[in-house]
């Protein structure tokens, strides 16, 4: 399984899990296939860096293309909330940041940064926040030996789920039917993407870099222009 295949379906389950709100408004299960996505994005960051001949670039693409983003990625999100933060490829960004401080750094303190740079995507509500550099950040620690890439993303997903079920006691909700009921089968389906990862042959496959790189913004859009359709 090449590079050009895990984007594709990473894209494939990202246009469904937000297909679905616009037919919806809300979470479905729909988002259940979504959340093959980021997992398998995040790897692809960590792998782009392993590959790329010029990691400034690689940086000021991420970063032009999460500004490019913020528009409609905003108007997505107001299809069913009233709280919007920043992309997803934000998150990337602060994800290459940390592989490139820890890359070009000493060990220890590339991972301090790494924290630091998660709890500032945490703080400044990028999409996956917190988690999402993490596993960006272990995709690249990791990248030599499958088992414990496997096995650090399990971990860091199983604990960001729990940490999810966790908010809501204070508003009184059944923890567990709520995690078995609901963040269960995310957490499963976020664990699935790992089976596409392992199978990566560390092959390119077609060059269709900044098609994909459009492909986020332009299907969101795509997405809002869908849901007004059906609203009106």
């Amino acid at each position: 399984m090449n590079s050009f295949v895990l984007k594709i379906i990473a894209c494939t389950s990202m246009f469904i899990d937000h297909i679905g709100y616009a037919i919806f408004g809300t979470a479905s299960w729909f988002n259940y296939i979504g959340r093959l996505a980021f997992p398998i994005f995040a790897f692809q960051i960590s792998e782009g860096y392993i590959h790329t001949r010029n990691f400034k670039k690689y940086l000021y693409r991420l970063l032009i293309f999460a500004i490019i983003s913020q528009i409609p990625f905003m108007l997505f999100c107001s299809i069913f909330s009233n709280s919007i933060g920043l992309n997803v490829i934000f998150t990337l960004f602060f994800g290459l940041v940390s592989i490139i401080a820890y890359d070009k750094c000493n060990k220890f303190f590339g991972i301090i940064i790494a924290i630091i740079l998660g709890i500032s995507a945490q703080i400044l509500n990028c999409d996956y926040g917190f988690y999402g550099v993490a596993i960006t950040f272990l995709f690249y620690v990791c990248n030599k030996n499958k088992l414990l890439l496997a096995f650090s993303f399990v971990v860091a997903t199983v604990i960001r789920y729990t940490f999810d079920v966790l908010k809501y006691h204070e508003y009184g909700i059944d923890i567990l039917k709520f995690a078995f009921n609901y963040y269960l089968p995310y957490c499963i389906c976020t664990l699935l993407s790992v089976f596409f990862i392992i199978l990566y042959n560390k092959k390119k496959g077609p060059n269709v870099k900044y098609l994909l790189y459009l492909f986020y913004p332009l299907h969101m859009l795509l997405v809002y222009g869908i849901n007004l359709v059906l609203q009106s």
